[in-house]
């Protein structure tokens, strides 16, 4: 199996994460998006859209969008709960990620660490929305340990992703208690180095 992916994009972390924890082999293949590495012929074969990450397995299939190859990869372990209803919850969270938290959060840390812009340049908008996600994020995590039920699952991969270096891209978390314990959790779980004391702050 090989992944494409660029390893300071969050949605390429999330598909690494959940191989490592799953303890699947596959061959990393670095992208480099920012020089046009996703729209050369040979990656549009891989896929049409133009994005990574990608999968591309034994038999030639590939694989897009993060969420969905996780998925795929994590099916039949305790990454998805076994109960329909609970596993249900998971893809509530993760439809949620990409439509609610990451053209946020994430796309805030792209102007900031892919494009150099100050924290002052940053979409206000895209600030209070990131802000919305997280705030939700610590109502839900101040009386639960994770996402879904007592364990690690992928609704949790899925949101660590970005919400682990929100900071990069301008969001405090200093007022958000239960965010950082669960990243904690999460990366003991995952076996990840914590973050950084840098990125704890927000930068200018």
């Amino acid at each position: 199996m090989k992944i494409y992916g660029d390893l300071d994009s969050g949605n390429c972390l999330k598909v690494k994460w959940v191989c490592d924890r799953l303890l699947r082999r596959y061959t990393w293949i670095d992208i480099d998006t920012l020089k046009g590495e996703t729209r050369t012929p040979e990656f549009l074969r891989l896929n049409s859209a133009g994005q990574v990450p990608v999968v591309e397995f034994d038999d030639g299939r590939t694989l897009a969008q993060s969420n969905a190859i996780i998925r795929y990869l994590a099916r039949g372990t305790d990454l998805i709960p076994a109960e329909a209803f609970l596993a249900a919850k998971v893809d509530e969270w993760l439809f949620w990620e990409q439509y609610s938290h990451e053209p946020y959060v994430a796309a805030c840390r792209f102007q900031m660490v892919y494009l150099g812009q100050s924290r002052s340049e940053l979409d206000t908008e895209k600030v209070k929305r990131g802000y919305y996600a997280l705030a939700r994020m610590e109502q839900h995590l101040h009386d639960a340990r994770f996402l879904v039920g007592d364990a690690l699952s992928l609704a949790d991969v899925a949101l660590l992703a970005y919400t682990r270096v929100a900071p990069e891209g301008g969001f405090h978390l200093d007022g958000y208690g239960a965010v950082r314990r669960w990243i904690a959790d999460c990366e003991a779980a995952l076996h990840l180095p914590a973050v950084a004391p840098a990125a704890v702050h927000a930068t200018s």
